[in-house]
């Protein structure tokens, strides 16, 4: 199996942009800065990723990418195969002659089968999903809606101690009752 930068690169890619869009089209030059990827091969990416139509381009002073369908009709699986990313942990690259000329290997099947299984999976997330999961772990917008920075969410701390005064005499000094 493999999964190289270009599926994972367009992956953080379109999250940036779902991130970002309701505030206008995102420039790839925003995205190569913020998440350390270069800027050409972005522009290579992104031009598999509107020629499948999960982008597109707005031209002229305000421009960059926008999504061309809603997240929630976006799955991983969309975005990896558009830019020729392949899922196939056989050997043989799914042309059921394994190398040596005499066919499948012994073991074709079950990598075929995991194959099934990993493309699934990836159809079953949606860009939506990983949008909201980036949300709800604390990354939020700056003002300016250029930037991204995770807030840190205070958490009520449980303390083990008295509720009042009177109650202070029955606590021991380890954090319970005696």
């Amino acid at each position: 199996m493999r999964l190289t930068t270009k599926g994972r690169f367009a992956v953080t890619a379109m999250i940036d942009i779902g991130l970002r869009q309701s505030k206008g089209p995102v420039t790839l030059a925003a995205i190569s800065e913020r998440q350390q990827i270069s800027l050409s091969y972005l522009e290579q990416l992104f031009g598999k990723l509107r020629r499948k139509s999960l982008v597109e381009a707005v031209r002229g002073p305000g421009g960059g990418y926008t999504l061309s369908r809603a997240m929630d009709l976006i799955s991983v699986a969309d975005i990896i195969t558009s830019v020729d990313e392949t899922l196939d942990a056989t050997s043989c690259g799914g042309k059921q002659d394994c190398g040596d000329g005499g066919g499948m290997c012994m073991t074709h099947e079950l990598w075929e089968s995991l194959n099934q299984h990993m493309f699934k999976f990836l159809d079953a997330i949606t860009l939506d999903k990983l949008v909201t999961e980036q949300i709800d772990n604390g990354w939020t917008l700056d003002g300016k809606g250029t930037g991204v920075t995770k807030t840190v969410v205070a958490k009520p701390m449980k303390l083990k101690a008295p509720n009042s005064v009177f109650n202070l005499g029955s606590f021991s000094s380890f954090g319970g009752k005696s």
